[in-house]
């Protein structure tokens, strides 16, 4: 774990940990009435209800959001009383209020390239930690742009992307490299992560997100350019400029006999896997080469979904880029916000995505990472949660400095091991 810092930076890491002790909450969930907003409140509240451990016992929790009536709402809902803040993205003194009398924010109030700014300044300058589950990689660069500084100085760690992206592909690699590490001696110089299965739906506010991004790639060529750099989120002065293999096309994978077809999420997770790599100095290596993609059946069957895929994913983003089809589709076709999968279907759902590795001496590693939950929802509910409460309870600031992280460089064996206990998700290593 990287935490090379001055000692400066650690003089004021631990005065500003002092004051975090003493705030009224360690966690606060902003936007918790959001479509995953509730079911991380739910998630929350069961789990710190039942918790006997230093996991869970006695934190000091609170919903937060602009919408005092919903806020309420909710709150009879959920099976123990839990204190109401009441912030506003409008509003920068609330925010500030809020973020002053917490250790950690969760943030659910996306698209974060339109509302989520406000939240990131306020817990930069105040020393506040942060998570969300962002997947919307131009957004963490532009507020890596403007807040690293201010964060590294306050001492709040900003660790976004808490999800389902990214936190099954981040994990699982740095899971993957430490098996290679240990059994090999050195670390994989090539990664292949391959979605091998996952039941799930989408919700209003993924759609939005996903809307948003487009809008702005659309509308500006620089951001086009930015969406393309595997190493947008790399912001040493030495980034590596390795060309990366970027799955955007039907290809048929000969070792393992299956059709491949592109990965949604692979434009955010494979940029926070490789500033994770920067900030473990480069422990991967400076050559590390990385990829995402979707596995498809062997056959004629494969290969029709493999292009079926291809095709639809390319005619959802030119459509969403051009305006009068971006709002067609948002207005008559795509869910609306605050909708998503059922109950039902987030407890029904699941994810199993496998890691292939190898060395540079050709020694192989295979790794799965598996999720018992809806992989957008009942899944990423939990990762949210722990990963805040890692931050929280975990991981000091003598350990882990203020800046901008990602859920690998910031908390590695320390969140695997509670995503493993409390969260059903599992890291293992599988033969080939």
């Amino acid at each position: 774990m990287n935490t090379d810092t001055s000692n400066t930076t650690n003089t004021a890491n631990d005065e500003q940990s002092t004051v975090n002790e003493k705030r009224s909450y360690a966690v606060v969930l902003y936007g918790a009435t959001s479509f995953v907003g509730q079911i991380t409140a739910h998630y929350l509240t069961e789990f710190l209800s039942n918790a006997k451990d230093k996991n869970g016992a006695n934190v000091t929790w609170a919903i937060a959001g602009r919408d005092e009536e919903k806020l309420n709402e909710l709150q009879s809902k959920l099976a123990s009383k839990v204190d109401i803040i009441i912030a506003d993205s409008n509003d920068a003194a609330s925010l500030d209020k809020m973020t002053k009398q917490t250790q950690v924010i969760i943030s659910t109030v996306g698209p974060y390239l339109k509302y989520g700014e406000p939240l990131i300044k306020s817990c930069a300058h105040n020393g506040t930690d942060y998570v969300d589950l962002t997947g919307e990689a131009i957004f963490i660069k532009d507020m890596m742009d403007k807040y690293q500084d201010a964060a590294k100085q306050s001492g709040a760690r900003i660790v976004n992307s808490c999800g389902f992206d990214s936190i099954p592909s981040d994990l699982g690699v740095y899971f993957t490299q430490q098996q290679a590490e240990e059994k090999f001696g050195s670390a994989c110089d090539v990664i292949h992560m391959r979605v091998k299965a996952a039941k799930g739906g989408l919700s209003g506010g993924t759609i939005a997100s996903m809307a948003t991004i487009f809008e702005e790639v659309g509308q500006d060529k620089s951001r086009r350019k930015q969406v393309a750099n595997p190493y947008l989120l790399n912001d040493d002065k030495d980034a590596p400029n390795v060309r990366q293999d970027n799955i955007s096309k039907p290809e048929y994978d000969d070792e393992h006999k299956r059709w491949l077809a592109p990965f949604v999420m692979a434009s955010i997770n494979t940029r926070i896997v490789h500033r994770s790599n920067q900030l473990l100095g480069y422990e991967y290596g400076r050559d590390f080469k990385y990829d995402e993609a979707m596995w498809m059946k062997d056959g004629v069957k494969g290969k029709l979904s493999s292009y079926a895929m291809s095709a639809g994913l390319l005619g959802f983003a030119t459509a969403m880029m051009i305006k009068p089809s971006r709002e067609l589709l948002s207005k008559h076709v795509l869910p609306k916000s605050g909708s998503g999968p059922s109950k039902e279907e987030q407890e029904n759902g699941y994810f199993d995505i496998r890691l292939f590795g190898q060395t540079a001496n050709n020694d192989t590693i295979h790794t799965k990472v598996t999720g018992d939950k809806d992989p957008g929802y009942g899944s990423t509910s939990r990762m949210l949660a722990q990963a805040a409460l890692c931050l929280a309870q975990d991981i000091s600031k003598k350990e882990v400095s203020g800046g901008f992280w990602t859920p690998a460089s910031a908390m590695g064996d320390r969140l695997i091991a509670r995503l493993e206990e409390h969260s059903g998700l599992r890291f293992e290593v599988v033969d080939a």
